[in-house]
């Protein structure tokens, strides 16, 4: 997705996360191990973990919103197995564990390049109307 700079950049930019598919019920993207996602030791942040499983579980939950709905992330919760140095990207896979009309619950792994699973994690999406 492009930054346009006459709008403020949305965190999935500013992080450098790109979606790579959304549909319904599954969801991938991909994150370079950049100095910007990284804590002061030049590891992947888990806070930039985090906010990619709640990023990447809204994407998912916008496929199954109707018309002016949208969702809003409001539980995430990880854990953290191996460290991420900088240089190396990581790709998420969130699938949808279960919804109902107001709720979207999904489960989101990480892995690295190599393709150890890094982080798991559940996020739950609360589906709000939007005002007229």
């Amino acid at each position: 997705m492009e930054h346009n700079d006459t709008k403020p950049a949305l965190l999935h930019d500013v992080l450098g996360m790109e979606i790579l598919s959304a549909s319904e019920g599954r969801a991938t993207a991909r994150m370079k191990v950049e100095e910007r996602v990284c804590q002061p030791f030049g590891y992947l942040s888990g806070g930039a973990s985090l906010a990619l499983m709640e990023t990447l579980a809204g994407y998912g939950s916008i496929a199954l919103c109707a018309a002016g709905e949208v969702p809003l992330g409001i539980q995430v919760s990880a854990n953290h197995m191996h460290a991420v140095p900088l240089g190396d990207e990581v790709t998420a896979t969130a699938t949808l564990l279960q919804h109902t009309r107001h709720l979207h619950v999904w489960n989101v792994d990480i892995h690295d390049s190599r393709g150890r699973l890094i982080s798991s994690g559940r996020v739950t999406n609360c589906i709000k109307t939007l005002p007229h």
